[in-house]
C-alpha cells in the first residue's frame, strides 16, 4: 500500500513540476480540461488530457 502511495505522489510531483511545458506541447488545453480560479490561485484538472495520454501510454506497452 504504501508503494502506491509513493509512486502517486511521485507522478504528481513530477506532473505538476512539468505541467508548463505540457502546456505549451498542448497537454491541458483539449476540450474536457477544467480550471478552477480560487482565491486568486488556478487549480487545472486535466480529464481529458489524462484519458488521453492513458491510452496512448497503454498502446505503448501493448506494443511492447
Amino acid at each position: 500500500m504504501i508503494r502506491w502511495v509513493l509512486a502517486t505522489f511521485i507522478a504528481v510531483a513530477i506532473l505538476s513540476g512539468s505541467s508548463p511545458w505540457l502546456r505549451k506541447v498542448g497537454i491541458g488545453r483539449l476540450p474536457g480540461d477544467v480550471t478552477l480560479r480560487l482565491f486568486g490561485r488556478a487549480y487545472p484538472l486535466p480529464f481529458m488530457s489524462t484519458i488521453v495520454l492513458s491510452m496512448l501510454l497503454s498502446l505503448l506497452v501493448r506494443w511492447l
